[in-house]
Parts: structure tokens; C-alpha cells; sequence
């Protein structure tokens, strides 16, 4: 992984972090012909964020490209202050991200593929614990996308996404009534008529009683 800084006050100074660079290769006929991805992740420090993906013959070809892409697809997040509104997971393909907002002067706790996003969006304070596949490409998405989900919520509905629900309590002005429950159904039944006493069993080998006049 390559982490690297680039000034461009000529881009409305923006802050460029290239988060991973690739070598892929591929067998023709002819040969291997080698290219560059470079993930790369674009901010103002202000809550703009973007994050692009560029390919080409040579490295800087590929961090143009990507820069490009990023400036292009930047998303607004509404910060609190130095850190993010609350907290939220997000999970892409096998990647799994947690963010959580952290006390002013915490610093940002997070790996280098979540703390790049971190540094452009301008975040100061915050923690972040990447879950399943460290891929930097996924583990960058899946980021992203949590910061587009704190957009799309404001930070009061946030908070109210994180509380349970409760039933309305029942009106006390009028008498509860209680359901009798199926199986106390079943077994309610008729009252039987009462039976006959049964005369005692003579034991085996006791002579006949006599027969009553």
C-alpha cells in the first residue's frame, strides 16, 4: 500500500491521498503487457469527499486519472464539529466498516485505507474498526458509503434510528379485558353426569356370595 500527499493549489486546492497503487499484467500473444490502478481519494478538508479509481500504462497516468474521477464524484457530509454525527456501519462485498465519533482531541483512530478518506473529508476525531476483507478498494467503498448515509440522515433522525420502539400503553378508562388462551378453550367442557359405584371384585378362588333374597 502507498500512501502519498499531493499540494494542488492550482485545483482549488484540494487534497489528493493515493491510497493503493496495482500492477496488473496480462499475457497476449505477443507478450505481458502491464498497467496501474491507483485508488485514489479526493477532499477540501471542509466535509467534501470523493474517491476515484483510474487505470493507465504508467503510475502517473493512473493517479491522474483517478484524481479526475474523484473530483467529479465528490459527496457533501455534514460534520459535528471535528468529528462525524454518530455512528454507522457499512458493508461492501466482503468488507465491513464501523465508524464512531470520538471526544475532540482523540485523533483520528483508523487503518491507512479509511484514515486517507478521513484526512480529506477534514474529520479530526473519530474512530473507525474495518471488519472482514482488508482489501483498501472495498474497505475505501464501503466507507464512502457510510459517509453518504450520514448525508442522507440528518443527525437527530440518526439518533432516532438507534432507539427502540415501544408499543402505545392501553387507554386506563376502560376495562381491560382478558382473552382466554386456545388451549383453556379445549379444555373447558361439559360437566359429566356422575357414575355408578362399581361393586368390589370377589378375588379368584373365594366361594359365590350367596344371592339376596
Amino acid at each position: 500500500m502507498v500512501m502519498t500527499d499531493r499540494s494542488t493549489e492550482e485545483q482549488n486546492d484540494l487534497i489528493e491521498k493515493v491510497v493503493h497503487i496495482r500492477r496488473v499484467a496480462k499475457v497476449v500473444k505477443g507478450g505481458r503487457n502491464l498497467t496501474f490502478n491507483a485508488v485514489v481519494v479526493v477532499g477540501d478538508g471542509q466535509g467534501n469527499v470523493g474517491v476515484g479509481f483510474g487505470k493507465g500504462k504508467a503510475v502517473p497516468d493512473a493517479i491522474r486519472k483517478g484524481a479526475t474521477i474523484a473530483r467529479k464524484d465528490m459527496t457533501p457530509v455534514t460534520l459535528n464539529g471535528s468529528t462525524i454525527p454518530y455512528s454507522v456501519t457499512t458493508k461492501f462485498r466482503a468488507s465491513m466498516v464501523l465508524l464512531r465519533p470520538a471526544q475532540p482531541g482523540a485523533g483520528i483512530k483508523a487503518g491507512g485505507a479509511v484514515r486517507a478518506v478521513m484526512e480529506a473529508l477534514g474529520v479530526k476525531d473519530v474512530v473507525a474498526k474495518a471488519l472482514g476483507s482488508r482489501n483498501p478498494i472495498n474497505v475505501v467503498q464501503a466507507a464512502i458509503q457510510g459517509l453518504r448515509q450520514m448525508q442522507a440522515l440528518s443527525p437527530d433522525a440518526g439518533e432516532d434510528n438507534h432507539k427502540a420502539v415501544l408499543p402505545s400503553p392501553p387507554d386506563r378508562r376502560t376495562p381491560l379485558r382478558r382473552e382466554a388462551s386456545s388451549r383453556r378453550d379445549r379444555d373447558r367442557r361439559e360437566p359429566r353426569e356422575p357414575r355408578e359405584p362399581r361393586e368390589p371384585r370377589e378375588p379368584s378362588g373365594a366361594p359365590p356370595r350367596p344371592a339376596q333374597a
